[in-house]
């Protein structure tokens, strides 16, 4: 009954990734034709982030009072509009056309907000036994979105030329408008009654939901840090060239990542997810150290594509978390959680850049590093400095696991 709309939620998942890493590829292009600075396109992402955050705490009691359907069609047309914006901002803002990128970002990100706030929600209330492999499944389609997007970003840049890259930006925006089609008709599961729902503040009160919140939040950041800086860092920290970091690191960094959310999707009540998840932090940890300490740029490259793998379920898994511990919370719960996956995607990112600035002569107290550049050791310090990302979603994973452990007992 409910396969048309699993598939509707999956292509969904896929123009999220596309609402987040279509713009980031045209950084370079909007700098030579419009004249923009880094700080500016910097600021495009961390707009990007901000409008997410804000729509998915906004939209929260709306969505439970009227509904999911107007907002899940109403994403899609944000994204829709917001990419056409995007497209048409030289034209329609000749003056100012940073400012016409600012205000298309602010659209299509009010769209990306309330996929993230929807789509899991939905995929949560079709009746079945296996959430786990559901939401990972529906998670994976991100990672393949990422990776089309840059490959076919990259391909389209070539063919209509980097001068054409608002063709590039229509053709992707035909995938929000099918999908606005789409969720007008598939089916929706009925949503949890008010009398039933759990209260907000009852989920503030959990030390468990906390945990999660904060799982979220440093599992985030420990995803979105390496992808947002992995082209970067091998080409100015590795030496490598930048083709080797956009085609080789971040598309199998992408690949790995979503390979194993499809994999957990399939054969994932063989594996529980507690122990997955841990395994999987525990990968990042050793990832981050090799990345931003190893002497051989390569094994630092190697290093950077596993943390795709490490990562998989941190984000998925804790939504999952979260939804198993309170189902009856309705769309409070997505909110809280997307807002707190955003704010680590945001967060993370900018603190590596950060000690890259201030601190970049940290891993140079390494003897085998010593004789690095002052650019060539800069994001290896951030790097080493992420590293306290995966720490932490460890100790916050044994916390859960304890106060699970303890509610059994009792």
């Amino acid at each position: 009954m409910y396969r048309s709309t699993i598939k509707a939620c999956y292509l969904g998942s896929f123009i999220g990734a596309l609402t987040c890493n279509l713009a980031p590829l045209l950084y370079v292009t909007f700098m030579l034709e419009f004249g923009i600075t880094f700080e500016q396109a910097g600021r495009l992402t961390l707009l990007n982030f901000f409008t997410q955050i804000v729509t998915d705490l906004v939209f929260s009691r709306p969505v439970d009072r009227w509904g999911v359907r107007p907002f899940i069609t109403l994403g899609h047309l944000m994204a829709f509009f917001g990419f056409l914006l995007l497209a048409f901002a030289p034209s329609l803002f000749p003056n100012n056309t940073y400012g016409g990128l600012m205000v298309a970002t602010v659209i299509y990100s009010i769209g990306g907000g309330l996929f993230e706030l929807l789509l899991s929600a939905i995929v949560q209330a079709i009746p079945n036994d296996s959430k786990e492999k559901a939401m990972s499944l529906l998670h994976s389609f991100y990672a393949w979105g990422f990776i089309v997007v840059v490959i076919g970003t990259t391909v389209g840049l070539r063919f209509f030329s980097r001068s054409n890259w608002m063709y590039v930006v229509l053709l992707w925006s035909i995938l929000p408008l099918l999908n606005f089609f789409n969720f007008l008709r598939v089916p929706l599961a009925p949503a949890v009654g008010e009398e039933h729902r759990t209260k907000i503040r009852e989920l503030l009160s959990s030390r468990y939901f906390l945990f999660v919140l904060l799982g979220i939040a440093v599992g985030g950041a420990t995803e979105v840090s390496m992808s947002q800086w992995t082209s970067a860092f091998v080409e100015s920290s590795l030496g490598l060239p930048k083709e080797v970091g956009d085609l080789v690191g971040l598309c199998l960094f992408a690949l790995l990542l979503g390979t194993t959310r499809a994999i957990y999707g399939a054969y994932g009540d063989k594996f529980p997810l507690y122990k997955t998840m841990l395994f999987g932090s525990v990968l990042c940890i050793v990832c981050y150290l090799v990345a931003a300490l190893s002497p051989f740029p390569m094994l630092s490259l190697v290093a950077c594509i596993f943390s795709g793998l490490g990562s998989s379920l941190l984000w998925p898994g804790s939504v999952v978390n979260g939804a198993n511990r309170f189902p009856l919370a309705g769309s409070s719960l997505f909110a809280f959680l997307a807002a707190g996956g955003d704010a680590g995607a945001a967060f993370g990112p900018w603190m590596i850049g950060l000690i890259a600035d201030v601190s970049p002569n940290l891993v140079r107290i390494a003897p085998w590093l010593s004789s690095l550049s002052l650019q060539e050791s800069a994001l290896r310090s951030g790097m080493l400095l992420g590293t306290i990302f995966p720490i932490l979603m460890v100790i916050f994973l044994r916390k859960m696991h304890r106060l699970d452990e303890t509610r059994m007992a009792s």
